[in-house]
C-alpha cells in the first residue's frame, strides 16, 4: 500500500462498496454519478485506490474492491448509517432527506462527534433505511435476507431494508407505511416484470416490480 488513506478514499470506497452489492464490478459513469464528480476526477482517484491495492480495475466492465479496499470502506460506512440515524431520529428529519443531507452533514463528524452520536441514538445496529452498520472494529453484520421479487406467492415476510435511495420513493414507501419491520403478505406477480400485489394490514397494495425488487425482506413474521 502506497498511500496514505485520505477521508475521500474512504469516501469512494464506501460508495463502490455499496454499489458492489448489487453487481460484481462498479462502471465509472455510474460512480460518478453517485459521488457527483467528474470522470476526470473519478479517473484520479480511481487512480491511487489502484496503487495503493485497494481496487481492482477491469476494462469495460468496471472496478471493484480488494479485501482491503472492503476493510477501508467500513469506518466510511459506520460513519454514514450512524449519523443518518441521527438527522432521522433526533433531528426529526425525514428518511427521505437522510443520505443527501448525510453527505454534506457527515463532513464535520470526527472520531469524538462519531462517538457521541452512536450513543445518543442508542447504538443502532441499522440505519433508517435497514441498512447494517458495521461495528467499530469494522465487521459488516451479516444479514439474511433477500429481494421480495425472489420470494414465492403466498410467502409471509418482514421488511428488513429499503435499497433505494430517491427520495420521492422513500416517500412514497414511508406514506404506505412499507419502513422496515413491517409486515405483509405477497399475494401476487403479473407477468413480464408487471406489478407486485401484497396484503399489508387490512389492505392491498400494488408495487411497481422495480421498487419491490428494491425491498428486502426476511421470510416469516417476527
Amino acid at each position: 500500500m502506497t498511500d496514505k488513506i485520505t477521508l475521500a478514499m474512504r469516501r469512494y470506497a464506501a460508495e463502490i462498496y455499496r454499489l458492489q452489492e448489487d453487481r460484481p464490478y462498479v462502471g465509472l459513469t455510474e460512480l460518478a454519478e453517485h459521488v457527483d464528480a467528474s470522470l476526470q476526477a473519478i479517473s484520479r482517484m480511481l487512480g491511487r485506490l489502484k496503487e495503493a491495492g485497494y481496487v481492482e480495475h477491469e476494462p469495460y466492465r468496471g472496478v471493484r474492491l480488494t479485501e482491503d479496499g472492503e476493510r477501508i470502506a467500513m469506518p466510511a460506512i459506520r460513519r454514514h448509517r450512524l449519523v443518518e440515524n441521527f438527522l432521522v431520529n433526533v433531528m426529526g428529519f425525514g428518511w427521505e432527506e437522510a443520505h443527501d443531507i448525510t453527505d454534506r452533514f457527515e463532513l464535520g463528524v470526527d472520531d469524538l462527534i462519531e462517538d457521541r452520536i452512536d450513543e445518543l441514538t442508542g447504538h443502532p445496529t441499522r440505519c433508517p433505511h435497514g441498512e447494517p452498520i458495521p461495528t467499530r472494529d469494522g465487521r459488516m453484520p451479516v444479514l439474511n435476507d433477500c429481494s421480495l421479487v425472489e420470494c414465492a406467492v403466498g410467502q409471509r415476510v418482514t421488511l428488513s431494508r429499503v435499497r433505494v435511495h430517491d427520495p420521492d420513493k422513500l416517500r412514497y414507501l414511508g406514506d404506505l407505511g412499507l419502513r422496515p419491520g413491517a409486515e405483509f403478505e405477497l399475494l401476487s406477480f403479473a407477468p413480464f416484470n408487471g406489478p407486485v400485489r401484497l396484503r399489508f394490514g387490512r389492505q392491498e397494495l400494488v408495487l411497481s416490480y422495480e421498487l419491490a425488487a428494491a425491498l428486502f425482506v426476511e421470510k416469516g413474521g417476527r
